[in-house]
C-alpha cells in the first residue's frame, strides 16, 4: 500500500528536523516515508511552501511540547523546576549550591534540556535536604513532561571519560523505580559539597522519575572529575532514553501497553 502524507508524518519530520543533524534528518525521513520520493517531495513543499500548513505546523508544535513545571514545598526547602525535554540546553540556576550547580549545568548541556531550577532550603544546617528535594521535584518534572511514554526509545547508556575517570550510566524508563549507585569519591567533599550527597540526589530523582536508574564510576582518582563524568553520562544517556522513535510515535514501549 502506497504511503500517504498524513498528520503523523509532518509530525515525525518536524520533530526530527528539529532534533536531528542534516544526516540523521534525512535517513529518519526516508524511512517513515518509506522512501517514497513522491512523499518526501509533498512534504518537503508543504514545509518550504508554507500552504495550507502553517497553523497545522503550530498545532502540531503546541501537542508536542514535553515540558513541566513542578513546585515542590515543605518546612525545609522550597523548589520550583521548569523543563523543556525538548529544548537546546539552556540552562538557569538558583540553588546556593553552586557545584550542584556546575553539575546540573552538565545535564542540560549534554541531554540538550532546557532545566531552570530555582531552590531555597536550610543551608545554614547543611545540603542534604535541598540535594534530595531537587532530586525528588526533578524527577516529578520528568514523570510529567514524558506523560504516557508514547513513541520514546525508553532505554539510555552513556559512557564518558573526563581525563582519568570514566563513568558509565544505564537507564530505563520502566515505571519502576531503582538506584544502583557504585562511585567511591576519594573525598568526602568537593569544596564545600559532601559526595554521599550525589547518591541523595539520584536517589529521589530514581523515586519519582519512576526510573530504574544503574550508575558505576569504572576508575577515577580525582573527585571532580568522577562527579563531573557521572553527570554527563547521565544527560547523555536521558537524551538517548527520551528522544522519539518516528516508527512508534503512537505506540508505548512496552509489550504490557503502559509503563
Amino acid at each position: 500500500m502506497q504511503t500517504k502524507l498524513t498528520k503523523e508524518i509532518v509530525r515525525s519530520a518536524i520533530k526530527i528536523l528539529k532534533q536531528q543533524d542534516t544526516f540523521t534528518s534525512i535517513e529518519k525521513i526516508w524511512n517513515i516515508t518509506k522512501g517514497s520520493k513522491q512523499i518526501i517531495a509533498q512534504l518537503r513543499n508543504e514545509i518550504e511552501n508554507e500552504i495550507e500548513i502553517e497553523d497545522e505546523i503550530e498545532i502540531i508544535e503546541d501537542e508536542t511540547i514535553r515540558s513541566a513545571n513542578i513546585q515542590r514545598n515543605t518546612h525545609e526547602t522550597q523548589i520550583d523546576i521548569k523543563i523543556n525535554l525538548d529544548g537546546d540546553g539552556k540552562s538557569n540556576f538558583d540553588i546556593g549550591i553552586p557545584f550542584l550547580e556546575h553539575m546540573l549545568e552538565q545535564v542540560a548541556k549534554h541531554g540538550i534540556i532546557d532545566l531552570d531550577i530555582k531552590a531555597k532550603g536550610d543551608l545554614h544546617i547543611d545540603g542534604h535536604h535541598t540535594v534530595e528535594d531537587i532530586g525528588i521535584t526533578l524527577g516529578k518534572a520528568f514523570q510529567q513532561a514524558l506523560g504516557d511514554k508514547k513513541g520514546i526509545c525508553r532505554y539510555g547508556h552513556a559512557y564518558v571519560p573526563l581525563d582519568e575517570s570514566l563513568s558509565r550510566v544505564v537507564l530505563d524508563f520502566s515505571g519502576r523505580p531503582g538506584l544502583e549507585f557504585h562511585a567511591d569519591f576519594p573525598r568526602a567533599a568537593i569544596g564545600n559539597f559532601e559526595t554521599d550527597l550525589f547518591h541523595e540526589f539520584f536517589q529521589g530523582f530514581a523515586n519519582h522519575a519512576l526510573v530504574t536508574l544503574h550508575i558505576d564510576n569504572l576508575r577515577g582518582q580525582n573527585s571532580h572529575h568522577i562527579a563531573e563524568s557521572i553527570f554527563k553520562a547521565f544527560g547523555r544517556a536521558i537524551r538517548m532514553a527520551i528522544d522519539l522513535e518516528p516508527r512508534i510515535l503512537n505506540s508505548i514501549p512496552s509489550t504490557k501497553g503502559s509503563l
